[in-house]
């Protein structure tokens, strides 16, 4: 089995356990090899997670993945937790709902010169990011050029 359809799979059981549970399921992460493998499950709902809600989603999913023997080739270790302050964005509805606040990208190739960009999340719609990197400048960037996004929190 590819990693990409024990991610699927994984995805599948964890939006089914989160959905019951008023959870999002942000993203996840299957990480090492061997026995140092780590699957990681980011989790959110509205007014933050907590750890109760971290270590209910850890049992019943990892409860469920054992059964079913979704992670095949022996022992991994599974850490569920929030996205944090940074959180990756990477569903068009992640750009939405965060559109107001600073991000950081970085493009699969260069747009103006350069592959990494910080600014202002100004909109998002028909799968067009607009950026404003500074006051007044906006960049219109493919959901599908963008390698990697995160918020960027500001201290």
């Amino acid at each position: 089995m590819t990693k990409e359809a024990i991610l699927a799979r994984v995805k599948e059981i964890a939006e089914r356990v989160g959905s019951s549970e008023g959870i999002e399921i942000v993203d996840l992460e299957l990480a090492g090899a061997g026995n140092r493998r780590v699957l990681r499950i980011f989790i959110d709902k509205p007014g933050g997670i907590s750890h109760a809600d971290c270590e209910n989603i850890s049992v019943q999913v990892g409860a469920i993945l054992d059964v079913e023997d979704v992670v095949p080739g022996g022992s991994y270790t599974l850490e569920v937790s929030s996205p944090g302050v940074e959180r990756r964005l990477v569903r068009p509805e992640d750009f939405r709902r965060f559109q107001g606040q600073k991000v950081k990208i970085v493009l699969r190739a260069p747009l103006e010169g350069r592959r990494r960009w910080e600014g202002r999340l100004a909109g998002f719609a028909d799968g067009i990011v607009t950026l404003e990197p500074t006051t007044g400048k906006h960049l219109s960037i493919h959901l599908d050029w963008i390698e990697k996004a995160n918020l960027k929190f500001e201290w």
